[in-house]
């Protein structure tokens, strides 16, 4: 079972026709394998958030089948268990959108909301799901602080709150103030890749969420 979105007026419908590439993919992995959720992922975690987390896009044997933002692949287990050790979350993760494992504080909302031929959507595709983005954090009111993972899913949350690329560079721990105060951490991907090349360790994704905290106290 999964779980409702907490922002459900927000969401694409079950069949979103938007980006045909897009579509197609879904089509083609509903036939192959039916039992997956193979449809635009909702967002996942606390409407009352103070930290808004900006991912890309769903994972092919993540979120795209479980239907839930990075649960049941790689990097789920370290965006998870990260938000675990910083007090972001209740129950346990056990890589099953229906394990009851929930976040508290947090949400995550992805740029794109179906999945990308090997994971990249094309700019034109990111354009045209970002109104759903921007739907889904102009509904979080307490959100003052949000983590950027990735530089599609920076330049993204940089549009989305307001903020200008060309003063905003990509880059790990980078933090940028938006115009009405709130502000953008960026962190590199916790994907598999990053992971294993020693482009992210741990440690470097526990400091983005620390200085996180760091900075609530301050907004």
């Amino acid at each position: 079972m999964i779980p409702p979105s907490p922002l459900p007026e927000t969401e694409p419908p079950h069949d979103c026709p938007r980006c045909p590439r897009l579509v197609a993919l879904r089509e083609g992995l509903r036939a192959e394998y039916p039992d997956w959720w193979n449809a635009p992922v909702p967002a996942f975690g606390d409407t009352d958030a103070w930290l808004g987390i900006i991912g890309l896009a769903p994972g092919k044997h993540g979120a795209n089948r479980t239907g839930r933002p990075f649960t049941g692949d790689y990097a789920g287990d370290l965006m998870f268990a990260t938000l675990a050790k910083f007090g972001f979350t209740s129950g346990t993760y056990a890589n099953r959108a229906d394990d009851g494992f929930a976040l508290r504080g947090a949400i995550i909302v992805n740029s794109v909301k179906c999945l990308p031929p090997e994971n990249k959507p094309t700019p034109e595709e990111v354009r045209t799901c970002r109104p759903f983005a921007e739907a889904q954090v102009d509904r979080l009111p307490n959100a003052r602080i949000f983590v950027a993972l990735g530089q599609i899913a920076h330049q993204s949350a940089v549009k989305i709150l307001g903020g200008k690329l060309p003063k905003c560079r990509f880059g790990h721990l980078a933090e940028h103030r938006m115009p009405d105060g709130r502000m953008l951490i960026d962190s590199y991907h916790c994907s598999r890749y990053n992971q294993n090349t020693g482009r992210l360790t741990a440690e470097m994704f526990e400091a983005v969420f620390a200085r996180a905290l760091e900075l609530r106290g301050t907004h």
